[in-house]
């Protein structure tokens, strides 16, 4: 069995936690499709290029079985078939098995099923309400150093211009216990970064009993002894308080590092988008952030063309980029989704002009990651050696702590004495816009 991940690293460990069960249950897991008698396709269904992507890869997985004469079993798993697997199943016949996200904890069942001697294809799409724990035995790639721990899954935040409810569910998250024996078991693997994920982290606890806070659960992470640095991804600048970023800059495991998607900054936009959070209260939370945490590194993503964003709405969106001067910084075009508020209203936007202003964003935020790159040359940063270069004159990739992985760029270390998974202190020597270059302090 092969299974192909798309989109998130929510979708990743979704694609884990299969590639577990499945080996539990028997099966071989192989890392070239060619050998493999059944492919796994997790797609990603959020927004309209992803959904471009999966269908091109399922469409290319249904060649490759139609070359092998049918000899192969094709499934389709994640957002994309929770979305649209029913109306898929009758459009790509190839497909033997369209599941949606709420089978995920069931797949060694459906592919027992696909070995009956004729197998009916059918596309099970449940409600969204699965959840790991620490009993699912992810299968994570050879040597991994860095590894994401979804902390709860789901979203109630119900923003205008958002699926994720309706393809994920509600809100729901993970007992502190059951996350601090996977995180446990992670570090035993040898796991030395571990990355705190979910919809909106900064929502957790509020749907159980206890109402734990991400602040405690914080604290009880860096105290497990053989993990060395944690960080954290997708907080909601509407939910973000003061007591994690205390216990941030109480904690020296906890990576200085935000990921704070503010997706705009204008306030009508931002009541139409429904994001609970003013302008005001996003540029509180900046100051808030960097008076507690001076050397913190923010990275925001941000929404160009939706709807009712005039020249003058998109222009004081320019400023702010300018203004808060984010260390990184994503640009999506507004994507019209289906069964979301938002799709519903009038937009005179074209997707010329939409391209234009994620340009300038861009743009902007190029000159901006340069200029905080360069301000570090000279300066001593901790890096995690990920695995080795073959750019020229460096012997290591890794990233410290203002760089997450996929999203930032990296830092590329000179030669020396390191094995992938060492800590080692780098002077920073050089920077372009995304990356940094360094030398080992001996």
């Amino acid at each position: 069995m092969h299974i192909i991940s798309l989109g998130c690293a929510k979708n990743l460990i979704d694609s884990e936690v299969m590639g577990g069960l499945a080996h539990d249950s028997g099966m071989t897991l192989v890392e070239n499709p060619q050998n493999a008698d059944v492919v796994i396709v997790n797609t990603c269904g959020f927004i309209q290029p992803a959904k471009e992507e999966a269908l091109e890869i399922i469409l290319t997985c249904a060649q490759e079985k139609n070359k092998r004469g049918g000899n192969l079993k094709l499934v389709v798993a994640g957002c994309l078939a929770q979305r649209y697997g029913k109306e898929l199943l009758g459009e790509i016949p190839e497909v033997d098995l369209w599941i949606g996200t709420g089978e995920v904890g069931r797949i060694a069942k459906h592919l027992q099923s696909l070995k009956a001697p004729t197998p009916r294809r059918t596309a099970i799409v449940s409600k969204p309400d699965f959840l790991m724990t620490a009993r699912h035995d992810r299968i994570l790639p050879a040597g991994s150093v860095t590894a994401c721990l979804k902390i709860s899954d789901g979203c109630s935040n119900c923003c205008t211009y958002c699926a994720i409810p309706s393809i994920r569910g509600k809100a729901r998250s993970r007992r502190p216990e059951d996350i601090l024996l996977e995180a446990e078991s992670l570090a035993a693997r040898g796991v030395r970064e571990i990355i705190l994920i979910g919809q909106d982290i900064t929502a957790y606890g509020r749907d159980l009993k206890n109402r734990p806070k991400l602040s405690g659960l914080l604290s009880d992470l860096s105290s497990i002894s053989s993990l060395r640095r944690l960080r954290l991804l997708y907080t909601h600048p509407a939910h973000i308080t003061t007591d994690v970023l205390e216990t941030m800059a109480g904690h020296d495991k906890i990576c200085r590092y935000i990921d704070l998607p503010v997706q705009h900054i204008d306030d009508a936009i931002l009541i139409a988008m429904n994001r609970k959070v003013s302008s005001t209260r996003i540029r509180e939370i900046i100051r808030h952030a960097r008076s507690i945490l001076p050397d913190v590194a923010l990275r925001t993503s941000i929404i160009v063309g939706f709807p009712g964003e005039t020249p003058k709405r998109f222009e004081r969106l320019l400023d702010f980029v300018r203004e808060a001067r984010f260390d990184h910084l994503g640009v999506f075009i507004y994507s019209r989704e289906e069964g979301t508020a938002a799709a519903k209203w009038p937009s005179r936007i074209s997707e010329r002009e939409k391209e234009r202003r994620r340009d300038a964003i861009m743009s902007e935020q190029a000159d901006i990651s340069l200029a905080v790159n360069r301000s570090l040359i000279g300066k001593t940063q901790e890096v995690l050696i990920e695995e080795k270069s073959d750019r020229r004159g460096y012997a290591f990739i890794g990233r410290c702590p203002r760089q997450a992985p996929e999203v930032d760029g990296v830092t590329y270390v000179k030669d020396g004495n390191a094995a992938i998974g060492d800590f080692v202190s780098c002077t920073i020597t050089g920077a372009d816009h995304y990356d940094l270059y360094g030398k080992m302090i001996s």
